[in-house]
């Protein structure tokens, strides 16, 4: 691959990590540029859930270190959301998943509307014990967007956010947290899919990857400093992006 191709994609995943350790979301920027490299869409798609990986992995381990993830939930999220996406990237290397662009716009739009007519949303952590219930919401809607990560994908961290929010009444701050750890599970998973399916090239991963790491270092820090004032418009911004993508770029 040319250098200057590699160096247009290493800037696409300095900002994508950048973004995605605020409110998820990255691949929005990430996935677009590899395809306007010229990858193949399954190649593209394995490419970027391996540097999307490596910058998960570094921001996912800040919020811990910081103490902005809830292990019981996290844990809990972290197995089904690998099984749900292993279960989905499976799926899609055999059917398209183009069926599914029809419903998400809806479900983007909602997600606004909640996130931001409710104006506290997210604002403080509120949650109390944890229940046994807990568990079976988090492994319920883990698999399910575990699922739509590996099928489909784009947004998957910031539905991981809001449903920490939503469900856990987690602020915005450890409901990314929690949403970095379920995430993380989510690409791990997809990435073994497509590693038996031969898609990964391997050299765009590693030198994009890089610079995820680097960029996902800098958003998870200012993320953690500026909380949900930082963190809210952020998401309504990945929000309007991934609905402008879906509606008018598919």
């Amino acid at each position: 691959m040319p250098p200057l191709t590699l160096i247009f994609l290493s800037a696409a995943g300095f900002f994508a990590g950048f973004v995605d350790a605020m409110a998820g979301g990255g691949g929005l920027i990430s996935l677009p540029a590899l395809v306007a490299a010229g990858l193949p869409p399954h190649a593209a798609l394995a490419t970027n859930k391996v540097q999307s990986a490596i910058g998960t992995t570094i921001s996912a381990g800040r919020y811990l270190r910081n103490g902005h993830v809830h292990m019981p939930v996290a844990v809990t999220a972290f197995i089904f959301s690998f099984i749900g996406s292993f279960a989905g990237a499976w799926v899609v290397m055999r059917v398209p998943g183009d069926s599914l662009e029809a419903i998400i716009p809806a479900l983007i739009i909602l997600v606004g509307v909640i996130t931001f007519i409710r104006k506290n949303f997210g604002a403080e952590d509120r949650f109390g014990e944890m229940l046994p219930k807990h568990y079976i919401i988090a492994a319920g809607f883990a698999f399910a967007l575990g699922f739509y990560d590996g099928f489909f994908g784009p947004g998957t961290g910031s539905f991981f956010a809001f449903g920490f929010v939503f469900f856990f009444h987690f602020g915005f701050v450890r409901a990314t947290g929690n949403a970095k750890v379920a995430n993380l599970a989510s690409n791990y998973a997809a990435i073994a899919a497509f590693l038996l399916g031969g898609h990964i090239v391997w050299i765009v991963a590693l030198v994009m990857g890089a610079a995820n790491l680097a960029g996902a270092w800098l958003g998870a820090g200012l993320a953690m400093r500026g909380g949900a004032k930082i963190i809210k418009p952020v998401f309504g911004v990945v929000l309007l992006g991934l609905l402008v993508k879906i509606v008018f770029f598919s």
